[in-house]
């Protein structure tokens, strides 16, 4: 479900530009997962796991789908008192994410990335920009009242 939100009031922030390119979409991931464990969430825990799934598949549309040449993407992650906030920024704007993404034909090769996203993430959403758009996912820390 494609839902409008404010970010939440971060207590720990890494943004990192990454080439727009099946590398930076894996530097993207594996950042991501280096920092949630600096911050106190495990590396082998189910948030660093969901999130890093979430990661890889915004990364992945933002270097296949969202790619300009000659463009890089942003990875941002925002650690709330509650609540993570992954957020995957591309500078292609005639392209947007359905609102809900339609299941892919089965035999089809590719077109889960944002099922996924929606199965994983509290809510998810996309927010324009004058060039690009920000893919955005929410996930409740454990413990967070929901």
């Amino acid at each position: 479900m494609l839902i409008q939100a404010q970010p939440a009031t971060a207590t720990r922030e890494f943004t990192q530009r990454l080439s727009a390119t099946p590398r930076g979409a894996r530097l993207a991931r594996r950042l991501a997962r280096y920092h949630l464990d600096s911050w106190g969430i495990a590396y082998d825990s189910e948030l660093s796991d969901v999130a890093e799934a979430i990661v890889a598949e915004l990364a992945a549309n933002a270097a296949t789908h969202g790619r300009v040449p000659g463009r890089d993407f942003e990875v941002r992650l925002a650690l709330g008192v509650d609540t993570l906030r992954i957020e995957m920024t591309d500078t292609r704007t005639e392209l947007m994410p359905p609102e809900s993404p339609e299941p892919p034909d089965p035999d089809g090769e590719s077109g889960r990335g944002l099922m996924i996203v929606a199965a994983l993430a509290d809510q998810w959403g996309v927010a324009a920009r004058q060039v690009g758009k920000t893919v955005w996912a929410h996930l409740s820390l454990p413990g967070a009242s929901r």
